[in-house]
């Protein structure tokens, strides 16, 4: 999945419109849907405006599994989510592939700074 992908999913859960999305980044909503298509590149930039919109941090946006997000839904009861399921070894491999991400998006970040100053 994509990072437009994701931004669009996570758009969707938080029930926002592309026009809403759009106005807030002040820009025309044919150009936002390009984002979420994958038709265009989409800079760090931006990603940090959109992420500003949806009210998260970047790195959640790029990090998105949206099987985590609809496995929790199908988990509902009566009384609420049951959400201690996973086991602490599940916790730990998922803790561990979150700072891997984490430290992949640092220095991507990096290098992209490094290619900019040029």
């Amino acid at each position: 999945m994509h990072v437009g992908q994701k931004i669009r999913k996570l758009r969707e859960l938080k029930n926002l419109t592309q026009e809403y999305m759009a106005d807030q980044l002040e820009m025309a909503q044919s150009t936002y849907s390009k984002i979420e298509t994958g038709e265009t590149d989409i800079s760090y930039g931006k990603l940090e405006n959109i992420a500003k919109v949806l009210e998260m941090r970047p790195e959640d946006i790029v990090t998105f599994n949206e099987h985590m997000v609809f496995n929790v839904m199908h988990n509902q009861t009566g009384n609420g989510l049951v959400i201690n399921q996973m086991t602490e070894e599940l916790k730990g491999l998922y803790e561990d592939q979150i700072q891997t991400l984490k430290e992949e998006i640092s220095h991507l970040k990096k290098i992209v700074e490094k290619l900019l100053s040029k």
